[in-house]
């Protein structure tokens, strides 16, 4: 109650001031074919990333000034930071910045509903470069790219971001091809040849795990879609049955358990696979006591390179998703490679601050932003060999995100596909394709969902609870600790704790913004 008081008063204040500000008479808002100057200062509030801290000499912002014209002023707010920073920001409407950055679209509708930015609907007028590009796009880039930005009215407040799909959280079956080769192993294709295949490499590593799965519930979801097409042991929505779904009820995940619980009995897997940290795990890929798995593309690299050092030959690379044995299996990974980042319009009640804020994000829609700030300028941040565009690095090597701010936080909301790959080791590259083939065709709805407060009251009292119970079952029945014989049980417990009125609260956000 007290958040929706919250909430209530604070829409109050926004509607008040845009109305006071109406009356005032103050600062004009420009034309909408009217440029910005540099009399049209315009306040971004961004995140900075400790990998890549914002550097207001880098080039791009220096490229971003220049085209779009304006005084933009930048404050940029540390990751760690943002969870205390910004509710305060958002607190106190009357010193709200015009344009601020966030890496999360779940994280912009708490806010939104509290009426604290501005639709892009409502500001068309001033954006046409958003609306041309809008109308390049195919259905399916609607679906995947805009349509995942409506918030809990089905209008869209979080900017649409494209363009590193191909590099972001891409997820992939990995395998090293120098041991397989070795031993003349073939890449398994099924999860029968896969569980042969750990046999094969358990006796000839005795101290191995072969299959070095670690994340359990994380990569249950990343490999699920092996059994099923977009399964996933979680709240999930089955486009082939178009329903929604909690997959660890379902007889697949059976299937699944009874798998995992051989693999483990026979230690051709960690038994502490759902809970292994990341550094006991980097160390049995890196010391060839595991072989395949599925992960990160950008563990190519990550092993490829630290391993190299002591072994030349060490060769981490993509591999065909393999296919369980069933009807409904299928080659494919879960799809994670949508973009986080985004823009919104703060909703400061003052017209011409909120139109320049809609002409300021309108430039990064044009063909000329997306190339200014993919590549930056030529003999500059990048040049041309044999037709094809190179990044210039330095002396160092110093990654080009770092040198330039390129794909950091507000620099972009569209990018050059080809400028994100040129950053990839060649490793990588190489499979870059044959791993994205691979990804189920469309997102999960899940990561982007609004919710009403109904909704949202109804998944607090019943999501945490299903999951963790679901959780806890799932390895003990993996572990042996409980019998596999009382999955029908555990199923009658689990829906008695509200799984259907979970997934009836997942239907209604879905339905106002498919």
């Amino acid at each position: 109650m007290k958040k929706r008081i919250i909430a209530f008063v604070l829409a109050g204040i926004m509607m008040l001031s845009l109305a006071a500000c109406s009356k005032s008479g103050g600062k004009v808002a420009k034309a909408p074919d009217e440029p910005l100057t540099k009399e049209d200062v315009i306040d971004v509030t961004i995140l900075s990333n400790a990998s890549w801290p914002y550097n207001e000499n880098w080039k791009v912002w220096e490229y971003i000034r220049e085209e779009i014209g304006a005084t933009i002023n930048v404050n940029a707010v540390p990751s760690s930071e943002y969870a205390t920073k910004y509710p305060l920001m958002f607190a106190a409407p009357d010193t709200l910045p015009d344009v601020v950055a966030f890496d999360s679209k779940p994280a912009t509708d708490k806010f939104a509903i509290q009426g604290a930015f501005i639709a892009l609907e409502d500001m068309q007028e001033y954006m046409p470069n958003y609306n041309a590009w809008l109308e390049t796009l195919s259905d399916e880039d609607i679906e995947n790219v805009v349509n995942i930005r409506k918030a809990y009215d089905g209008k869209i407040y979080y900017t649409p971001a494209t363009g590193r799909e191909a590099t972001r959280g891409v997820r992939c079956w990995l395998y090293r091809k120098d041991i397989f080769d070795k031993h003349g192993i073939a890449v398994p294709k099924t999860f029968d040849e896969l569980y042969e295949a750990c046999k094969k490499l358990k006796e000839l590593y005795p101290e191995s795990f072969p299959f070095a799965m670690r994340s359990g519930m994380t990569n249950l979801a990343v490999t699920g879609p092996s059994w099923k097409e977009y399964w996933a042991p979680g709240v999930y929505y089955d486009y082939i049955n178009e329903k929604w779904e909690f997959g660890a009820r379902e007889e697949i995940m059976r299937e699944m358990l009874e798998f995992y619980k051989k693999m483990v009995a026979e230690k051709l897997m960690p038994s502490d696979f759902m809970t292994m940290n990341t550094s006991t795990w980097q160390e049995l890929i890196s010391t060839s006591r595991g072989f395949i798995f599925p992960e990160y593309q950008t563990r190519i690299n990550f092993f490829n390179t630290l391993a190299r050092e002591q072994n030349p030959d060490f060769n981490l690379t993509a591999m065909m998703p393999p296919v369980a044995n069933k009807e409904t299996g299928v080659a494919r990974v879960g799809r994670y490679n949508y973009e986080t980042m985004g823009y919104v319009i703060c909703n400061t009640g003052k017209e011409a601050n909120m139109v320049n804020a809609a002409k300021y994000i309108d430039w990064f829609y044009s063909d000329k932003a997306m190339d200014l700030v993919s590549w930056g300028k030529e003999g500059e941040t990048y040049k041309t060999v044999n037709g094809k565009r190179e990044f210039i690095s330095d002396e160092t090597g110093t990654d080009v995100t770092l040198l330039y701010g390129f794909a950091t936080f507000g620099s972009f909301l569209r990018i050059d596909p080809e400028s994100t790959i040129a950053q990839l080791d060649e490793d990588t590259a190489a499979v870059i394709d044959f791993i994205t083939d691979y990804a189920e065709p469309k997102f999960s709805p899940t990561a982007n969902l609004a919710f009403n407060d109904e909704e949202s009251k109804t998944i607090e009292e019943t999501n945490a609870a299903c999951k963790t119970y679901s959780e806890e079952m799932m390895t003990k029945f993996i572990l042996g600790q409980e019998p596999i014989s009382g999955f029908d049980k555990y199923v009658e417990t689990l829906n008695s704790m509200g799984v259907d009125k979970l997934l009836g609260a997942y239907e209604s956000a879905y339905n106002r913004v498919k």
